[in-house]
């Protein structure tokens, strides 16, 4: 197993208040029998409709942009609060994390014997590593389902080669996989430092409109590292092409063309994202975080959960619809062979019959 802290609870079934007394002389009216079962008949329906659902936070970004400084800080902020959380490691090429994962991919796969045993290099083992590991991300979901009512945010670290996780296969399945049960949230690490340039700037800007696009998942900007640089200047960038266009003439290469060029493109991803400054190493802006997350989560709620509900729908639908038309046929082979002898005719794909003597 995987999971050391995923114990599944024990419930407690409670007593049944419609039990009737063993000492009593009379038998209860059927008014008040009816009246003991209603509450009982009900409240599971109720719970059903009033159960939460942990948030899942998926976690990405350059390297070096400090997801993991990011993990370490967004742990020590629910122990403090006494948020019921759960953390994920999925970078199978760390050394060493400076937090206690519930679940860590490291114990499942071995990212160097990976490597050896079929002669990869770093990002090869990675990949290889993930798609090991999301062939038995059914076990992780069976983890989840049982700790859902106990917590409520889980944070899931990804490898730092960002283009391992959100452009591979094994990425995609683990992602869909979550945000079919669960809200998902991306959340988009960026050095704020090293953005000051604004082509730098707008080379994660599209990163992050292109993650968002192929997802279609909420997503959520961290500017990190604003103890060291203030993060005002992107959030001006992003509102004010004026101020973009600005920063943008001290460059006069074709790269400060393409860029401005780009800016416009991005105009309208601008309006549709929720952007938050934080210092993952001092803690400053993790407020802020958290409450970008919970309307990020609403937003999954408004709109990709009816899209989810739709596509499930169309999905069975058409099983019906298949399952209805194999039913038709065998009915009708049926009613067109009874009482005789059936040869299939493989050659001419024709049913023969004979009577039966």
């Amino acid at each position: 197993s995987t999971d050391a802290a995923c114990v599944p609870k024990t419930v407690n079934a409670g007593k049944d208040s419609s039990t009737p007394n063993p000492k009593s002389s009379k038998a209860p009216p059927k008014p008040d029998k009816k009246k003991d079962e209603k509450p009982q008949s009900k409240n599971p329906e109720k719970e059903g409709k009033s159960e939460k659902k942990p948030v899942m936070c998926i976690v990405i970004g350059m390297a070096g942009s400090g997801k993991t400084t990011l993990m370490q800080r967004l742990n020590a902020t629910i122990h403090e609060k006494n948020v019921p959380g759960y953390i994920i490691n999925l970078d199978p090429a760390v050394v060493k994390i400076p937090y206690s994962p519930n679940i860590d991919i490291r114990e499942t796969v071995k990212y160097k014997e990976i490597m050896k045993q079929y002669t990869l290099g770093p990002n090869g083992g990675i990949i290889t590593a993930l798609n090991l590991f999301s062939t038995r991300f059914g076990q992780v979901m069976g983890f989840l389902d049982k700790r859902a009512k106990d917590i409520d945010y889980c944070f899931i670290d990804t490898p730092g080669q960002i283009e391992v996780f959100t452009w591979s296969a094994s990425g995609e399945i683990i992602t869909n996989t979550l945000a079919s049960s669960f809200p998902t949230v991306l959340v988009y690490v960026i050095d704020t430092p090293r953005t000051v340039n604004p082509v730098t700037f707008m080379s994660n800007m599209t990163y992050a409109c292109s993650i968002m696009y192929k997802s279609q998942l909420p997503f959520v900007i961290v500017f990190n590292k604003t103890d060291v640089v203030s993060h005002r200047f992107a959030e001006e960038w992003m509102t004010d092409f004026d101020a973009f266009e600005k920063a943008l003439r001290k460059d006069s290469s074709y790269m400060s063309t393409f860029t401005r060029s780009m800016s416009l493109v991005l105009e309208e991803f601008y309006k549709n994202i929720r952007t938050v400054g934080i210092s993952a190493a001092t803690g400053m802006g993790i407020d802020k975080f958290f409450t970008a997350l919970d309307a990020a989560a609403q937003e999954y709620e408004k709109d990709y959960k009816p899209m989810i509900e739709e596509r499930k729908k169309r999905i069975a639908e058409k099983k019906a619809a298949k399952e209805k038309a194999a039913i038709d046929r065998i009915k009708k082979d049926m009613h067109k062979t009874r009482g005789r002898k059936v040869a299939l005719d493989a050659r001419k794909d024709e049913t023969r019959t004979e009577p039966v003597k």
